[in-house]
């Protein structure tokens, strides 16, 4: 007869850890989806430029390098004669960090929120899903632009108004997640053992739930990046003299006769890394779906 701890092993689930090589069917899956890991190359691309800005930018995003709206430079001068593929990187870093930090404190809140009403239930559950049901009644980009202008513009009230617009997308998801879980067999196993709750929910619960909180992250990323350019569009995001995506296109529309090319490149580039991010989280979805391991095995 088996021990304790060996049926509770037997009850666990396979994880990657515990499975033969379990990322690298994965990753040669991703690799092999050709729109996913074209997806996933540009944000790479994206995320390294991001990250290393200050010191790819040709110039000083306020330094006055040329005569105000003529070609010099790789992508043409702006209105107050600054470098435009400067403030382009700069920017992009600017709305991209942003979009990420919202993403993360909306993940980080939403999940913690959808694992204690998933598994703890009863009114614990009613009190938080009822509120999350309140805040999906307001219009996101309405209540937003609201908020931003009682707080004052400032990117740090952008990211806490983004974040906190995109709790219940996580909250939701996990909470449905856990509810179809809670119940199985190895959930009872360790609560058989003793384990704490805390424990079970971080330990045997998080990673269940983890593929659909992952393709989440990608997909909530490319909303935060079109709320943030809207915001600053509006001037209630970054601030003069940064740049944002949003404040280009803002800055840009001014000119659309004299030179276009300034309402162009950012918005291009704020359609490009939203469809990448799209692409990239679709790809993920069916990559980590079982009903789609077959397809893509």
């Amino acid at each position: 007869m088996a021990t304790a701890p060996e049926s509770v092993a037997q009850a666990l689930p396979d994880t990657p850890s515990r499975a033969n090589g379990g990322r690298k069917p994965f990753f040669k899956r991703m690799l092999a989806n050709r729109r996913t890991s074209v997806a996933g190359a540009f944000l790479l691309l994206i995320v390294v430029v991001a990250v290393l800005a200050p010191l790819i930018a040709p110039h000083d995003y306020r330094d006055i390098v040329g005569k105000p709206l003529t070609s010099g430079g790789t992508l043409g001068i702006d209105d107050f004669g600054r470098d435009v593929l400067s403030r382009l990187i700069i920017g992009l870093r600017t709305s991209l960090g942003v979009a990420v930090s919202a993403v993360l404190v909306a993940g980080v809140i939403g999940v913690a929120l959808g694992l204690v009403a998933g598994y703890v239930g009863r009114w614990v559950s009613t009190i938080i899903m009822r509120g999350i049901d309140v805040l999906l009644s307001f219009p996101p980009i309405v209540l937003a632009i609201a908020v931003v202008a009682i707080l004052g513009p400032a990117l740090v009230n952008v990211v806490l108004v983004i974040g906190v617009l995109y709790i219940p997308r996580f909250t939701r998801i996990v909470y449905s997640q856990v509810l179809s879980i809670r119940s199985m067999e190895y959930v009872e196993a360790s609560k058989i053992m003793g384990t704490r709750p805390a424990d079970i929910l971080a330990k045997t619960i998080l990673p269940n739930v983890s593929a659909p909180i992952i393709v989440q992250l990608s997909l909530s990323v490319s909303f935060a990046i079109q709320m943030e350019a809207g915001l600053s569009f509006l001037g209630l995001g970054a601030q003069p003299p940064l740049p944002s995506l949003g404040t280009m296109v803002g800055a840009g529309r001014d000119f659309l006769e004299v030179q276009p090319t300034l309402l162009i490149y950012p918005s291009v580039l704020i359609i490009l890394v939203v469809l990448a991010l799209n692409v990239f989280g679709d790809g993920m979805r069916d990559l980590l779906d079982p009903r789609h391991r077959g397809k893509n095995s």
